[in-house]
């Protein structure tokens, strides 16, 4: 396909789809309730971690 250069790790300029939660999902399922960050394709989606934005 021709993405090896854009996709497979983390890193500047490349394609991300992240979903991040402030405790371990693994310990505590509900974690993923309260999602604090989500970045598909690249692009934040969602940003509670900005300075400013409700807890």
């Amino acid at each position: 396909m021709g993405w090896a250069d854009r996709i497979g790790s983390i890193d500047k300029g490349k394609y991300a789809d992240l979903v991040a939660v402030a405790g371990d999902p693994l310990a505590d399922i509900t974690e993923l309730q309260r999602v604090k960050f989500v970045m598909k394709g690249g692009k934040v989606i969602r940003n509670d971690m900005a300075q400013g934005a409700p807890k």
